[in-house]
């Protein structure tokens, strides 16, 4: 080994481009770190049954706070916020565990490591925090309940959970949809089962021959017949429009809330206004439609600026055979 002694100092001094190994020196450094290490053996003890004491804390509180949520009927926030006490809980067990184990580290360093630690951690998990903490607020102010059927963003169906991360809905042909937290808290959401019923519609038009007063009240009747259909509010039967080739007639009726219910007995209206409406002969006219052909003759054809296109001079239509001029009748 190349070394070089300073005479003045007495220690060996690194010799440039090459490697110095000092046998003696590792295991001083190891002694001493082995001396520091038996010295802070009581405090590592210390500090490990204190961590495991709070951690034992937060899963108690995590489970108390489960069992009121399920006892009040609201097992997602149970969930939720029994998780977030408990890793609460088990960071400040940590940050004392800490502080036992090295008693120079002041804990207001440690909070201010970890405000500046959280600052960066917001920004890597922006998205995740976000929706973590929308489904929190969707949990404390419910806005819409575990089966409810709503509408959010054009998809539809049935909640099934509300996690951390997402809200969980089954749609009503089967199938699942995960929509995050976040879209459901910032966008408008229709309940549809807020209320027990719910209002339905159809429109159907009749001919303008027809008694619209007649109408009304046979639609009225048949429709309050259905089953499914509530009396009250009653059945509603209101002239609406006057199109081009009929009277437009709206029914309104109220049934259950559930989409299942909705469905069936709308299904059944449908029938009941078309068979009611064909036992009492009134018309329903479908949509008509005119079409007009337009001829032309000469050697211009075709040419719009030399010839204008004008209707024919032939005799008009007419749907009675017997008034068509044949050509030599005379």
């Amino acid at each position: 080994m190349a070394e070089h002694t300073d005479p003045g100092a007495g220690q060996p001094q690194d010799v440039p481009q090459q490697v110095d190994v000092d046998p003696g020196v590792i295991l001083e450094r190891l002694d001493t770190w082995l001396d520091g290490g038996m010295r802070l053996l009581p405090n590592i003890l210390l500090a490990l049954v204190v961590l495991a004491l709070f951690y034992g804390i937060g899963a108690l509180s995590r489970r108390l706070i489960r069992r009121q949520g399920h006892r009040r009927g609201r097992d997602n926030l149970g969930e939720v916020l029994g998780g977030f006490v408990k890793w609460v809980v088990i960071l400040l067990g940590f940050l004392l565990a800490a502080t036992i184990v090295i008693p120079s580290l002041k804990p207001g360093d440690l909070i201010a490591g970890l405000g500046v630690g959280s600052v960066a951690i917001g920004f890597a998990f922006k998205d995740i925090l976000q929706n973590w903490l929308a489904g929190l607020l969707i949990l404390l102010r419910q806005p819409f309940n575990i089966r409810d059927q709503i509408e959010v963003n054009g998809h539809e169906g049935t909640v099934e959970r509300i996690e951390t991360r997402a809200t969980i809905i089954k749609t009503h042909d089967g199938r699942r949809i995960v929509i995050p937290n976040s879209d459901i808290y910032t966008n408008a959401v229709l309940v549809k089962t807020a209320y027990e019923d719910r209002r339905s519609q159809y429109d159907i038009g009749i001919g303008y021959e027809d008694d619209i007063d007649q109408a009304c009240e046979l639609l009225k009747d048949a429709v309050t017949r259905l089953e499914g259909v509530k009396a009250e509010p009653a059945v509603q039967a209101l002239p609406w429009d006057l199109a081009a080739s009929w009277v437009t007639i709206r029914v309104c009726w109220w049934t259950g809330s559930r989409q299942s219910e909705v469905t069936r007995v709308h299904s059944a209206v449908v029938r009941t206004i078309k068979l009611t409406l064909e036992q009492a002969n009134v018309d329903m006219p479908g949509e008509t439609r005119l079409c007009l052909l337009q001829h032309q003759t000469g050697s211009a054809d075709g040419d719009r600026q030399a010839s204008p296109r004008e209707p024919s001079s032939s005799a008009p239509l007419s749907s009675d055979p017997s008034s068509t001029e044949k050509p030599g009748s005379k």
